[in-house]
């Protein structure tokens, strides 16, 4: 298996995945096909939607079809000429209590149709499972990963070792090792269809991450039964590359429409707001007044589209560097989501850093203080506390004027050119930092770093101040500076500002001042900081 990646913003990641019928990119979603019931045939699949691969159960396809299968081969039977995903039938063991083959058979059995990514007969772990249960599911389905290499007989078949564990986040740690362990392809998430039922995306992070952060980051990660595109971002930003699901369908049977925000019964709509080819030019009265066959076979299609048109929108935010905004837009599409992506922020936000690129296309947006919590501004803190070296024994602490960069601005030349003036030599023992909204502390060498200017921001709130506040402290306290000169004007982060510095214990020098950046107040100033310098 070849497993290519060409593009990551947060745990996301663009990449292709290589089987023996072909490539297929990621994110993707595959669609469940059952043979039995298909309001959208396999071929449609392909070649109205574009869809690369697609996925099938193969016990389903084993009581259906039996050696029938073996003989003409699973895409042949299914009418598809991609790549062709099977799961094992754990999920009808998960929902029956049994299913009447063994995992030996099962494993055969993908071989002989002819799967491209076959996955083993786990044991998945109930929601409603006890600790020991859970226990018990984890070392059973490790003991046939186990088994499954001396059973099976062709190398060009991609295995998916599934992680189970369930609500218990330590078992899904250890599942996630034991399975890391042998050479499987490709890894999945057992278990997380009735945590997403019960709209819990908030357990569901913490099961993706103690996966995510067990598992080997050059193999794939399915996550089974996530088809609803309103959580695909928050899936895809946790790292899951691939998802599947029969929602489009059975949504679509119970007169269900997708939306990127939520679902609708068709009854209760008035408009459809969409322009797929299904809703472009019908109405909701139009597919109620359809027979039922033709009006599923139609919400079916409209969902397709539905998830296509997010997974293309989260692509090309992952590709800008913006899938954070993207997030936080579809997290407000329910008040769990929004939960779920408060937990990932906030528990895994040093992970979401380390795992982003650190270079940018574009600015940033900050809209509220929980932006905060972004990999990119957590990077300026962390990395300013931790490399920054200053030079100067004076830290002068100025309010970062209107315009941005700072360097560029008229004040920056204003400000030097009365220095150099009235300090000479000496201004070379004054070192500039700008207090501002929303970083809190800008040294005057980092001022063109991204994103340090290259942002837009929505307006100060409360949790702005206190991360101002904490950082100005940490920094002044961990920094050779024997002096402060804080040039106030009067605002509430200048007070604010203030209150830190005082807190620091270095000799602190306040010049209020209403108009800092006027000729007049740096004239004023830098006739201050001669008369300090002199007598320091």
């Amino acid at each position: 298996m070849c497993f290519e990646v060409k593009s990551r913003d947060l745990m996301a990641r663009i990449g292709v995945i290589e089987t023996k019928s072909g490539r297929f990119e990621t994110p993707a979603l595959l669609p469940v096909v059952n043979p039995a019931i298909q309001a959208v045939s396999p071929e449609e699949l392909r070649s109205a939607f574009g869809f690369e691969a697609i996925i099938t159960n193969a016990y389903i396809i084993m009581r259906h079809f039996g050696q029938e299968a073996a003989r003409r081969g699973i895409h042949a039977i299914l009418g598809f000429d991609g790549v062709v995903a099977t799961d094992s039938g754990a999920y009808q063991l998960l929902v029956y209590g049994r299913v009447d083959v063994g995992p030996e058979e099962v494993v055969a059995y993908q071989e002989a149709i002819g799967s491209d990514i076959a996955t083993i007969l786990d044991v998945p772990t109930g929601w409603t499972d006890s600790r020991e249960e859970a226990l018990k599911t984890v070392l059973e389905t490790a003991e046939r990963g186990r088994q499954l290499w001396s059973l099976r007989t062709r190398d060009d078949v991609l295995w998916v070792g599934p992680v189970q564990g369930g609500k218990f986040t330590d078992l899904v740690a250890l599942s996630a090792r034991l399975m890391s362990g042998m050479p499987f392809d490709i890894h999945a998430l057992g278990s997380p269809t009735l945590v997403m039922e019960a709209y819990r995306f908030d357990v569901l992070v913490d099961m993706i991450m103690a996966a995510k952060m067990n598992l080997p980051p050059d193999r794939p990660l399915h996550l089974f039964g996530a088809g609803h595109p309103m959580m695909f971002s928050l899936a895809v930003a946790l790292g899951c590359d691939t998802f599947d699901s029969a929602a489009y369908a059975i949504y679509a049977r119970d007169g269900r429409y997708m939306t990127e925000t939520g679902t609708v019964r068709l009854e209760e709509m008035n408009y459809l707001p969409c322009d797929c080819p299904v809703c472009v030019s019908r109405s909701p009265e139009d597919l109620l007044d359809m027979p039922k066959d033709e009006r599923t076979r139609l919400l079916a299609m409209h969902n397709l589209y539905a998830c296509l048109r997010e997974l293309r929108a989260i692509k090309e935010a992952i590709r800008e560097g913006r899938l954070w905004e993207h997030l936080a837009l579809r997290a407000r599409s329910h008040p769990s989501l929004l939960k779920a992506f408060k937990k990932l922020a906030r528990d895994y936000g040093k992970i979401l850093e380390r795992s982003s690129p650190t270079s940018r296309r574009k600015g940033i947006f900050i809209f509220s203080s929980f932006d905060l919590h972004r990999p990119e501004v957590l990077r300026y803190r962390e990395r300013l506390l931790r490399c920054f070296i200053p030079r100067g024994r004076l830290l002068l602490l100025m309010p970062y004027p209107e315009q941005k960069p700072f360097s560029r601005s008229e004040e920056h030349d204003r400000l030097f050119r009365t220095l150099l003036s009235r300090l000479g030599e000496g201004w070379r023992e004054v070192h500039l930092c700008l207090y501002g909204l929303p970083f809190g502390l800008i040294p005057l060498e980092l001022d063109q770093v991204h994103p340090l200017s290259q942002y837009e921001f929505s307006g100060p709130e409360e949790g702005f101040y206190t991360w101002a506040s904490d950082l100005v402290e940490e920094y002044i306290s961990s920094r050779p500076y024997t002096l402060v000169v804080l040039v106030s004007d009067g605002s509430r982060l200048s007070l604010v500002v203030r209150e830190a510095c005082v807190k620091s214990g270095l000799e602190l020098h306040v010049i209020e001042e209403a108009d800092p950046w006027s000729e007049d107040g740096l004239s004023k100033l830098a006739d201050y900081l001669a008369r300090l310098l002199a007598s320091a």
